[in-house]
């Protein structure tokens, strides 16, 4: 597949990357690589091939969902660089 300096560009501006003059061509030459590459996946014979989600078929680990005992409310306030009334105190955001 054909890469242009627009299409180098282009992407360049989605991704918010700054490319050099110099970088320019180097890139469109490693993106049309990979495209080329992509594309000689589509000549594989996957016909009848099931979807997977991983290569091995291994149960995903388990563990039995059991309440467990938290910490106080003064033993979370313990350490705050600063409380007031019980509540931690965190610098305005708006």
């Amino acid at each position: 597949m054909e890469v242009t300096r627009e299409d180098v560009l282009r992407c360049a501006q989605l991704a918010h990357l700054s490319l050099r003059e110099d970088e320019l061509e180097p890139m469109r030459l490693a993106m049309a690589q990979l495209l080329s590459h992509a594309a000689s996946l589509d000549e594989l014979p996957l016909e009848g091939v099931e979807p997977m989600l991983s290569a091995l078929s291994l149960p995903l680990p388990r563990r039995e969902d059991t309440v467990q005992e938290g910490f106080t409310h003064q033993e979370a306030l313990a350490n705050a660089p600063a409380q007031d009334r019980g509540m931690f105190v965190v610098p305005k955001v708006l």
